[in-house]
């Protein structure tokens, strides 16, 4: 099971709500588990909810991209701000600390198999091997 998905949507908080709704409709015809698709649910949001309020400012000039992919091995989520990037470093996050920066971050990466940080565009990868997908 091959399934492609790529979209933008600007920076509009009631845009976004629906622009992540109608992905998540879509996978959920695809991603048989309910954990897993737990998991991508929390990704897709924590990461467009970041780009919407760090990378774009919530400035609704500016454009969220996301790539998705799913093939037999993997899910891989891409998302794409209009800001200037950041240089994340993960072992300085400390919970507690109560801070509201970064916490997005530590969830995505502790929800995901792999998590590349690179400047405004992060790929969160979530491996298949014990998944299961369900055939269209």
């Amino acid at each position: 099971m091959d399934f492609t998905y790529t979209a933008s949507v600007c920076s509009d908080l009631n845009l976004i709500r629906d622009f992540v709704d109608e992905l998540l409709t879509k996978l959920d015809g695809i991603i048989e588990d309910s954990d897993t698709m737990f998991d991508i649910r929390l990704i897709i949001n924590e990461l467009v909810i970041n780009g919407v309020f760090h990378g774009n400012e919530c400035q609704d000039t500016k454009c969220i991209k996301l790539n998705l992919e799913i093939n037999d091995k993997e899910i891989i989520i891409q998302v794409e701000d209009e800001g200037d990037g950041i240089d994340y470093d993960f072992s300085k996050y400390d919970p507690y600390d109560l801070k509201c920066s970064g916490r997005g971050l530590i969830l995505v990466k502790g929800l995901s198999d792999e998590l590349i940080v690179n400047q405004n565009r992060i790929t969160a990868i979530k491996y298949l091997e014990k998944q299961r997908l369900r055939s269209k």
